[in-house]
């Protein structure tokens, strides 16, 4: 009978494919690069098969059986991860570690917010933050180097399951003195004659602005920003106008700035902020229990229209 592979050798394995070099790997699991390597060795010949195509040269290259077998060493540690998890939320709910990615349009302003209220509710929770774009996020939350994320609905979370939280509304956001600021409430159909200023590429709410607008990426790509805080500059400098979440506006991400804001006429003008975890995991039910607290901070009582 084949020996099978220890949790560590399948760490090993699944590190070298994510970062493609042994000691990055390495260090990733906190070893020396002789260990790490020597640990794939001995995976190849207990499974009698070639990982690795050593021939590549100092490249870090798998053959397609090393992939196929990556592909299943992530699912098994995902599936002894469960485990663990499984007796520590039957120990103590709402307990002990939580990693937790948040989109950088939502962090930086819920986040000051909800940390204190998140201590005081649960206050065994050790919750560690990564921040990043959704598609980085979903693939770290499927390797299971993330237990759970927040951010905007909807979402191709990877078949995860997700908990709308709250509503968030998109304002226009426009630079002082604009024809449009005169008035209280600014038509969606207006901004289509406007210079719609956008974050990059990747942020989900580059694409809602772009859907709520009716705009489609071309001549609105001349200029992108990297955050709110710079697209909010842009507009102050006169460069156009742009979409901003009520709750960055709450933040105060306009603060201090030439640029004003005024609530949408149309429909469809918000996003819905939520959290995703994977499909089945033990503590789906944690993550349940955080939706009041993380909805009283996202968007008080009111619950989200789907």
């Amino acid at each position: 009978m084949t020996p099978l592979p220890t949790p560590q050798q399948l760490r090993f394995l699944t590190a070298l494919a994510e970062h493609g070099h042994f000691g990055r790997a390495a260090s990733a699991c906190a070893v020396s690069q002789s260990t790490l390597s020597a640990g794939i060795l001995t995976l190849e010949s207990q499974l009698d098969a070639a990982i690795l195509d050593r021939g590549a040269g100092r490249r870090v290259v798998f053959t397609p059986l090393g992939l196929e077998l990556t592909a299943r060493a992530r699912t098994a540690l995902a599936a002894l991860t469960a485990v663990a998890e499984a007796a520590d939320a039957a120990r103590a709910p709402l307990a002990g570690p939580l990693r937790l990615g948040v989109i950088p349009t939502i962090g930086p302003f819920l986040l000051p917010r909800l940390m204190p209220a998140l201590r005081a509710a649960f206050p065994r929770l050790r919750l560690y933050l990564r921040e990043d774009l959704t598609a980085r996020l979903v693939e770290r939350l499927a390797a299971n180097r993330l237990d759970a994320l927040l951010l905007a609905l909807p979402c191709d979370c990877g078949g995860g399951e997700t908990l709308a939280l709250a509503r968030d509304e998109f304002l226009a956001a426009l630079p002082a003195g604009h024809p449009l600021a005169a008035h209280e409430t600014v038509p969606i159909a207006a901004l289509t004659s406007e210079r719609v200023l956008l974050l990059e590429e990747g942020h989900c709410l580059r694409e809602q602005a772009l859907a709520v607008c009716g705009l489609h990426a071309g001549a609105q790509d001349e200029f992108a920003a990297t955050s709110l805080h710079t697209l909010v500059q842009m507009v102050a400098g006169g460069l156009g106008v742009t979409l901003l979440p009520q709750s960055a506006i709450e933040a105060g991400v306009t603060a201090g700035t030439d640029v004003v804001t005024r609530k949408l006429a149309g429909a469809g003008a918000w996003r819905t902020l939520g959290l995703a975890w994977r499909e089945g995991s033990p503590r789906a039910g944690d993550y349940r229990a955080l939706g009041p607290v993380l909805a009283g901070i996202a968007g008080g009582e009111k619950r989200p229209e789907r």
